[in-house]
Parts: structure tokens; C-alpha cells; sequence
């Protein structure tokens, strides 16, 4: 399913996230940019350890912040590393942390003057975000960022499983 805004497509496919041939592709990380489980740990063996060379001189990652490193044996030439928020029943800001990881994402797309990007489904595995209300979130936050920004050209969510494509679905339904 597809949407386009502003010169810009908006896309979801069910897949792998280290397989995408998007300029960028966005880590749902941990604050210490250590590697883990999830698609942390999937983009990390799958790029090779040199982006957690790199992710060792960056040292640390706020909340709701992103940072860039190259790319390692990926076919993406830069991995965005974001960190979105645990899910504590909503009353702690999660929302805007959230939000914000977008964002800084997109920010840091536009910074490099990158034209595409693929997205996971950030917080919304381990980290425990309700699933709808995480992709109302990322897709209306990318959808004002586009409205407002040119230059990027693709912004594809890679969603891991057919339960999440459909949730993603819906939601980008309702919000068009």
C-alpha cells in the first residue's frame, strides 16, 4: 500500500529491514547503541561490526533522538539508530517520544540529503507500544514531515509481520 504526499511516496511492504536498498534505514536502538534483540539485533549481525565500531564512539543516544552511522554490509549506505520509548501505560510522555524519534529520523535524512529511508515499526515489539496507536503516531508524524519538507522522495515502512502490515494499513487508511 502506498500514499503520496508532496512529491513524496509513502509505502508499506511486509519484509526484512536489512534487505532494503533505501539510502537509509532506521534502527529502533537502545540508548547505548549497544545491539541487541528485535531488528537492533538483526540490522547489527546483518551489517557486519563495523557500525557497532561506530556506535561505540558515539557512546549514547537519548530517548526520542537519533543518530547516523554508514551502512557496514548493508545495502542501505547509512543506518539511522533512534531510540523510541518502553511503554509504561502511556502517562509518561510516550507519545512525544515517539514522536520525536520519528522525527529526529527524518531530520537526520534531510541533514544528509538522503532521498529515501525504510522504517521499522519503532517501539511497537519488545518495547511494548500499543501497535495502532504507535503506527497513528509514525505514520501522521512522516506524513506532516513530507507535507512540510522536500527532498525526500521514499519513505517505506518495512513491517515485519502480516499483523503489523495490516494495523499500518489501517491506520494509513483512516488518516488519508
Amino acid at each position: 500500500m502506498e500514499i503520496t504526499v508532496n512529491n513524496a511516496v509513502i509505502e508499506l511492504v511486509q519484509g526484512d529491514i536489512t534487505k532494503e536498498e533505501t539510502e537509509a534505514i532506521v534502527n529502533a536502538a537502545n540508548s547505548g547503541l549497544k545491539g541487541g534483540g528485535g531488528v537492533d539485533g538483526a540490522i547489527h549481525r546483518a551489517a557486519g561490526p563495523s557500525i557497532m565500531e561506530e556506535c561505540r564512539a558515539i557512546g549514547y543516544c537519548p530517548t526520542g533522538q537519533a543518530v547516523v552511522t554508514g551502512g557496514g554490509n548493508l545495502k542501505a549506505g547509512h543506518v539511522i539508530h533512534t531510540v523510541g520509548p518502553v511503554y509504561s501505560g502511556g502517562n509518561r510522555g510516550e507519545a512525544d517520544l515517539l514522536k520525536s524519534a520519528y522525527l529526529e529520523s527524518l531530520k537526520k535524512v534531510t541533514q544528509n540529503g538522503l532521498k529515501s529511508v525504510s522504517f521499522p515499526a519503532i517501539s511497537a515489539g519488545i518495547y511494548g507500544y500499543p501497535l495502532t496507536e504507535a503506527a497513528y503516531i509514525a505514520l501522521k508524524t512522516i506524513i506532516n514531515y513530507v507535507k512540510n519538507h522536500e527532498g525526500i522522495e521514499l519513505v517505506r515502512f518495512v513491517l515485519f509481520s502480516q499483523n503489523i502490515y495490516d494495523v499500518f494499513s489501517d491506520e494509513l487508511k483512516k488518516i488519508r
